[in-house]
């Protein structure tokens, strides 16, 4: 079996920039995050991004590709982002590709990080040897990737798989596009805090958005606190209907869902199993896979370094 190459992997957040050295599921080297807010122009934080790889490249003079997963609009065929999630300062369109790779000398491949996601538990994790998936991180927002045949799904304008903007309710919240009922207004985790901040105080019981973070309503709901329990089930309920929505229009073979809110493990794959039963064809909900993630937080960084890798052999599509 050919050993993969040693490649560079960003995982770009909204907190935080993780670069390391990937090769294959292993991660070799990790290098000290980014603080994301410390720059000022997206050529401030391009450049303190080189630099930390260039520290990298030292130690790993092996490393054969760049991957990049940064949130947002991405374009993978041109290699431009055009505007940054939840980073005010990035809000045009830049030649990532292009500056890092003269900077480096070295391939790169960028690409949404939710897309990087997929790629990893494709290829290696939750989904290795299936042909069509879709993913889901559940975390401040949701994003999704989508696998159909083997092939990345990417869509006109490389910007398919925001699943986070599709609607669960047609005169619902608005999201930011003026869509209405998009399902991260009703499960992302600051939603789902707000959720439970006031399921509480309907039964006098005062708590704050901070008493309501995704881990510590699990360890609630382990105790056996029923409004913590019922949470999970609107939130699976609400869950139910984006997978539903693609179940009838991909019917991929499994739904593998990362992020905060998914380590709750049973309290919230159970409900969700139960509400999928209620609302799809037998034949569709006998085949379906619901699947936890398999490599968590570092996800992000092994899909980007994978990519890379394909990307510098030529056999990335």
């Amino acid at each position: 079996m050919t050993t993969p190459p040693e490649t560079l992997a960003v995982d770009f957040g909204g907190t935080s920039i993780k670069i390391a050295v990937t090769q294959g599921e292993r991660i070799l080297q990790k290098a000290q995050p980014l603080p994301t807010a410390a720059y000022n122009s997206p050529q401030e934080i391009m450049a303190a991004m080189c630099q930390t790889m260039k520290q990298l490249l030292r130690e790993h003079p092996r490393a054969a590709a760049v991957g990049l997963g940064m949130p947002g609009w991405v374009d993978f065929y041109r290699g431009v982002l055009y505007q940054l999630t939840n980073v005010p300062v990035w809000d045009h369109e830049e030649p990532v590709r292009e500056v890092i790779s003269q900077e480096l000398g070295l391939p790169v491949v960028l690409d949404n990080d939710a897309n990087c996601m997929a790629y990893a538990e494709w290829k290696l994790g939750a989904g290795k040897g299936l042909e069509s998936l879709a993913c889901l991180t559940l975390g401040t927002g949701i994003g999704g990737g989508i696998v159909i045949h083997n092939r990345m799904l990417r869509g006109r304008n490389v910007s398919c798989a925001e699943l986070g903007q599709t609607s669960i309710a047609f005169n619902g919240r608005v999201g930011p596009f003026g869509n209405r009922g998009a399902i991260e207004e009703y499960i992302g985790n600051n939603e789902f805090a707000a959720d439970a901040v006031q399921a509480y105080a309907a039964e006098g019981i005062s708590k704050t958005a901070q008493d309501c973070a995704p881990h510590l309503l699990e360890q609630a709901a382990r105790k056996g606190d029923p409004i913590a329990i019922n949470l999970y089930r609107n939130f699976a309920d609400k869950l139910s209907i984006l997978i539903m929505n693609l179940m009838y229009a991909l019917v991929p073979e499994a739904i593998i869902i990362g992020g905060g809110v998914a380590k709750a493990g049973d309290l919230l794959f159970t409900p969700l199993q139960e509400s999928l039963r209620q609302q799809l064809f037998p034949v569709h909900y006998a085949a379906l896979r619901i699947l936890p993630a398999h490599f968590g937080a570092d996800s992000g960084l092994i899909g980007a370094g994978l990519m890379a890798a394909d990307y510098a052999n030529g056999t990335l599509k």
